[in-house]
């Protein structure tokens, strides 16, 4: 570090800079000061190379060791009859002789997305569309590289590459009726899936789970003319989205798994128990090609089953299963990973997330991991060294730390710089790129070899690091204290630039508070907090319990009564600021997006003289207008539940709101809908009290693009600024 930014950190660290500039508001939205990533690396079967594209024209192979080119797989610019000139993304068939690649994306919901398909063969440098029927979606090669399954309109289609033929698998799919391959709304938001479409190892059978959405209720959504861009068919008459979109307690689409024979072409219902309302989170095939994986959660979501079925007969047979008092963490299913002779499974069933070792016959064989921690991540395994990889909470629960375990069980911590460590290991675990950051340190991305020594580095953030050094910006301090029960909780807390020990300063509550979720982490974060400090505020963040990172008792406590404690927790937070001899206890306020809006209505309408302000953007405001696979996996349904559902209710609560609250939505929200707000807003009218409300014309749950973000963070500034400081 040289002289000069030595002394503007020891004048920073005293409370005083002279003449020094703050972040703008509009230069941080813009992501003058976002960190930089490295994109995409695939790693390849080797394990020594990976392939990247640097600019959407190419797919560039390269090696781990130097990282230098070795080859270009792709340019648009030399292959053969290539239609574009830019792509969104690619994959590899298994044998790498063959590549998918993408273009026209247009987004569906969350994940999904359709869009025009190719094939690229490498040997012979020539593009071919994959169909000419139409946008595609969930392309995926057979594990010989022969086919692609691909899913439009919601019907199943099989493309042969050696003879160019396609034909359709289902003919059924309709429109919110009946989707083959493809999950519908609720299951793609809650399960983060995708794709339904399984292959076995032989490429002889494709499996696909269908949803039948027939007696869900339809949800519609008003679409206006609005700008940028204008919807000019809605000019003088609004429009409608219309979708399937199952609220708590109604109707769940029916699921079933069925497997079509390349060979006979013949289509199979694989014969799996299950209740008429259970889930079907995920299939997968094991290495065998006869072992189709089915992956089943009963309605109350606190039963997971592993079904093993023959794909070709449909009979079935029950492998594994994990049960709880609460609820199973639908992110355990993705650490569910099948090797020749074992699978490796993640379960909470001591309190923590923990990996275990078990034959595909269903015997546990042994615990991968131990202690009173979580697994936070599965990274893969090493079968000549037989050693697992994982990411863990073990320095604490706001750090993130890659370790490894061999088979006699010896552990070997390869994170070498304390923060939040995320590792991809290459095809082998022979290498691994790890992205670190922490709250003084920006993305820091280094690839390692197996024994965690440094190769190089791919990305420093050296440019954000220079505009870093030219502006005065607030440091996270991190803290713990005790609610008023006696539970510890963690936080963290943003002082005003040129801070001032005899003054007391307004205070910005931020908070997430959803289950699982954490906000108090040890990561680089660089937001429109930073405008606050540089204004004279105080920015505080607290993880009240629901949160993770910590034991299931204290994630799983919230059961039934979802947002009760957590508002406690809040408001404790918020008195905790309050006592501290720099802080403005007049004027304290709290916000929040989407759970974080909930709880900025649970915490104002669960206390009085606490909050000056408040801010709630796309908020839920009655678990009932929520979704069946989120709320009933915390709280049941309302008709279980009658009483959880009143007491975690801002709108049955909303006469007691205490303070100023600025009330935000986008009308088109298909997560949390305008109608959480719109009926808030009705209550609050009800109960004569003033409130201060927008809404942004046909924009979703993120409420964003051209001027949106902008406006929507400048009127809170404005908002907060109006009700603290004067």
């Amino acid at each position: 570090m040289d002289r000069k930014r030595m002394l503007i950190g020891l004048l920073l660290c005293a409370g005083s800079v002279y003449g020094a500039n703050t972040a703008d508001l509009k230069d941080i939205l813009s992501g003058k000061f976002s960190q930089y990533g490295v994109g995409a690396m695939n790693s390849m079967k080797d394990g020594e190379h990976y392939t990247a594209s640097p600019d959407g024209k190419m797919i560039v192979k390269y090696q781990y060791k130097t990282g230098n080119p070795v080859d270009t797989l792709f340019n648009v610019e030399t292959a053969k009859e290539c239609p574009f000139k830019r792509f969104d993304g690619y994959s590899f068939s298994e044998d790498e002789k063959k590549i998918l690649i993408y273009t026209d994306r247009e987004g569906i919901y969350r994940r999904s997305f359709k869009a025009n398909y190719y094939t690229f063969e490498i040997k012979r440098n020539l593009v071919k569309p994959l169909s000419e029927g139409g946008k595609q979606q969930v392309a995926t090669f057979s594990p010989d590289g022969r086919m692609v399954a691909f899913v439009r309109d919601n019907n199943i289609y099989l493309k042969k590459l050696d003879y160019n033929t396609e034909s359709a698998i289902t003919t059924d799919g309709a429109k919110n009726k009946i989707l083959n391959g493809i999950p519908d709304w609720v299951y793609e938001e809650e399960f983060a899936c995708v794709n339904s479409l399984a292959w076995s190892s032989d490429s002889e059978c494709l499996s696909f789970v269908k949803y039948d959405e027939t007696e869900v209720p339809e949800y519609s959504i008003q679409k206006y003319e609005g700008m940028c861009p204008g919807l000019q068919e809605y000019e003088l008459y609004p429009g409608a989205f219309k979708y399937k979109y199952p609220v708590a307690g109604e109707k769940n689409a029916k699921v079933s798994v069925h497997t079509y024979v390349v060979s006979s072409k013949a289509t199979k219902k694989m014969d799996v128990p299950l209740d008429d309302d259970g889930y079907i989170p995920r299939i997968r095939y094991a290495k065998a090609a006869d072992q189709l994986m089915v992956m089943t959660l009963n309605r109350h979501q606190n039963l997971f089953k592993m079904f093993v079925a023959n794909a070709r007969t449909g009979v079935s047979k029950l492998l594994v299963q994990d049960e709880s008092p609460y609820w199973i963490d639908p992110d355990n299913m993705d650490y569910i990973t099948f090797y020749p002779d074992f699978f490796v499974f993640a379960s909470e069933r001591d309190g923590y997330r923990h990996l275990y070792q078990y034959s595909l016959t269903g015997e546990l064989i042994k615990p991968i991991t131990q202690g009173e921690w979580n697994v936070t991540a599965y990274l893969g395994y090493d079968d000549k060294t037989k050693s697992f990889y994982y990411q863990s909470t073990e320095e604490g629960p706001i750090y993130r730390t890659v370790y490894k375990v061999d088979a006699k069980g010896k552990k070997t911590k390869l994170s070498v710089k304390k923060g939040t460590n995320h590792a991809s290991f290459s095809n082998g675990c022979k290498y691994y790129v790890n992205q670190f950051s922490n709250s003084e340190t920006p993305l820091l991305v280094t690839v390692h070899n197996q024994q965690a020594k440094e190769l190089r580095t791919l990305e420093d953030n050296s440019r954000l690091q220079n505009e870093l050094s030219k502006i005065n910006y607030a440091k996270k301090e991190f803290f713990t204290f005790q609610t008023p029960d006696g539970t510890e909780l963690n936080g963290w807390v943003m002082k005003p630039v040129n801070f001032d020990t005899n003054k007391k300063y307004p205070v910005l509550m931020t908070q997430y508070s959803g289950p699982g979720s954490q906000s108090v982490l040890d990561q680089w974060e660089f937001g429109w907090e930073q405008y606050l400090t540089a204004n004279g505020y105080v920015v505080a963040c607290v993880d009240g319990r629901g949160t993770g990172g910590r034991s299931e008792k204290f994630s799983k406590c919230i059961y039934m009564q979802m947002g009760v404690l957590e508002a406690q927790d809040q408001i404790a937070a918020a008195q905790y600021m309050g006592s501290l001899n720099y802080v403005d206890s007049q004027n304290i306020a709290i916000w929040g997006w989407s759970f974080g809006g909930y709880m900025t209505l649970m915490a104002m309408t669960s206390s009085k003289g606490v909050y000056k302000a408040g801010v709630a953007i796309a908020p839920v405001t009655d678990w009932k207008f929520y979704d069946t696979i989120y709320t009933e996996r915390y709280m049941r349904t309302p008709q279980e539940n009658f009483e959880g559902y009143e007491k975690t209710s801002p709108l049955v609560h909303a006469a007691q709101l205490d303070g100023r609250l600025l009330l935000v939505s986008g009308t088109a929200d298909d997560n949390v809908h305008f109608q959480n707000s719109l009926q808030f807003s009705e209550a609050l009218v009800q109960a004569n009290k003033q409130f201060d409300m927008q809404f942004y014309t046909n924009r979703d749950h993120s409420i964003y693009g051209c001027n949106t973000r902008l406006h929507l963070y400048t009127k809170v500034v404005d908002f907060l600024d109006r009700n603290l400081k004067n």
